[in-house]
């Protein structure tokens, strides 16, 4: 249960039992659970937006009320690390200028600028809006799947790209990874989606055009991926979904 407890730990909030050694191997493994721990997030969103139909006040009003406590709950169970690396990308890559080290620089750079919250305010903004037309269409199988469907697209860029720096967790994980396991995971995920998932097609068609773009971004910017980057991409892939989900209720 090791690798699973620190999939558990690095992606959540949640409370883990405490774990004072492990190796490379489980940190390689580890990455195998993401998608799992993405599930555990749905399914506490789910059971949360269950308990404010509830309670809710019956008016759009209450509705956006929901969707605004939903999305809370959203952040707080991942302690805002996602946002914290579509924040640092915004701002890298219009001030990288193109320049890979000059993106690396402003990657590590703690602090936000303007371009940074602009892009994090438009997508809680979108979020929400998503949240609430869902919530008001009592749809909320969506936020089962949505999360452990964004965070199986980790394990292609591990799959995929080179980790830039030498050095890190990442980096750890990336040359551990069981790959076959990996491939496995993504297939058997791919299909469910496609199978039981609604708006399954719309969605794949989506996920994957979104990837294509990532992929190629990076590739050209940095060669490679970073902890930052694959955050942003957990952030962007949960809005596609939703976006996909409200385009798909009839």
């Amino acid at each position: 249960m090791t690798p699973f407890w620190i999939a558990l730990q690095f992606l959540t909030t949640l409370p883990t039992p405490r774990i004072n050694t492990y190796g490379d191997k489980e940190m390689g493994q580890s990455v195998l659970f993401y998608p799992l721990a993405g599930l555990i997030i749905g399914l506490i969103l789910g059971v949360f937006s269950l308990l404010l139909a509830q309670y809710s006040i019956d008016n759009i009003y209450g509705e956006l009320l929901n969707a605004g406590l939903l999305l809370a709950l959203w952040v707080a169970l991942t302690g805002a690390l996602h946002i914290d690396g579509l924040a640092d990308c915004a701002d890298a890559w219009m001030g990288g200028l193109g320049d890979k080290e000059k993106t690396l620089s402003i990657l590590k750079d703690p602090t936000s600028g303007p371009i940074a919250l602009t892009v994090v305010i438009l997508l809680l903004l979108l979020k929400w809006l998503c949240l609430s037309i869902l919530l008001s269409a009592t749809s909320s199988a969506y936020f089962l799947l949505i999360p452990a469907l964004s965070r199986c697209g980790l394990l292609l860029f591990f799959l995929t790209l080179p980790y830039v720096r030498e050095k890190g967790i990442a980096a750890t994980m990336a040359k551990t990874l069981p790959r076959q396991s990996a491939f496995v995971i993504i297939a058997l995920t791919s299909s469910m989606m496609i199978l039981f998932y609604p708006a399954g097609i719309l969605s794949f068609i989506a996920l994957g055009l979104l990837f294509w773009l990532f992929h190629q971004s990076l590739l050209q910017r940095l060669q490679g991926f970073t902890g930052d980057t694959l955050g942003a991409w957990v952030e962007c892939s949960e809005l596609i979904l939703l976006l996909c989900a409200v385009f798909s209720l009839r």
